[in-house]
């Protein structure tokens, strides 16, 4: 029997905290619950979990600065915010902290239940992911160590870091829409801000790379309006 999947939910708010903990144990997952960000710190040192669903304002220690301790020490695990704040400025800071998706309030209960399945199911395939160095499409394999594609040939294309970084993203989130955003703050982490152009580009050139005909891509999609998607039934 699989193990059920565990959340650590910090809510200050008792009655959205109890209804939100009910519908994910309806969902089959098992939830941990914090009231404040320090008594959510000191659950998270004791268990591991594949989701971090974090109300902003929280006494004790905002669950901004609540985000910053746990990525200091783990850069995989999915984290969520809840938050009454909807500002561009809040989302980027949310953003800026490590979080992988965010969410206003009030907000509707079978959309956080979406949203939670995905981020826990991209969770797992990260967790794939990383016990391979190497992924091949079509007949050409990307090593992610050292930076270099081998043709089916045997010739080797260097990769920039960049493009790297950018391929194990999308390969990560495979058959899943990245958002700019998400773009952003993993491969270039909000240093510079390339422009929309700039993405296509790269992905212009992995279609180039990988696409038996670049202009019908099977593998490298852009989508109108909402980001960039890898497609491979790998």
């Amino acid at each position: 029997m699989m193990s059920k999947k565990r959340i650590l939910l910090v809510e200050d708010e008792e009655h959205l905290l109890e209804a939100i903990k009910l519908n994910l144990e309806l969902e089959g997952y098992k939830v941990s619950s914090a009231v404040n960000g320090k008594k959510a710190l000191q659950i998270y040192k004791e268990e591991r979990f594949n989701l971090i669903i974090l109300d902003v304002m929280l006494p004790e220690i905002d669950g901004f600065q609540v985000a910053e301790t746990i990525r200091l020490e783990n850069s995989e695990v999915p984290i969520m915010f809840l938050t009454a704040k909807n500002t561009n400025e809040d989302r980027v800071n949310g953003l800026k902290k490590g979080a992988d998706d965010y969410l206003t309030k009030p907000f509707n209960l079978e959309e956080l239940i979406l949203r939670v399945n995905n981020l826990v199911k991209r969770g797992l395939k990260g967790d794939e992911l990383k016990e391979f160095n190497s992924y091949k499409i079509g007949d050409k394999t990307i090593h992610f160590n050292s930076f270099e594609l081998i043709n089916d040939d045997g010739t080797i294309t260097p990769l920039t870091k960049k493009e790297t970084m950018l391929l194990k993203l999308l390969i990560e989130r495979r058959n899943e829409a990245v958002s700019r955003e998400q773009i952003l703050e993993t491969v270039w982490n909000y240093d510079v801000y390339p422009s929309t152009r700039t993405i296509d580009n790269f992905i212009l050139t992995f279609r180039k790379y990988f696409e038996p005909d670049p202009k019908n891509p099977v593998f490298f999609h852009s989508i109108r309006g909402v980001g960039y998607k890898f497609t491979d039934n790998h």
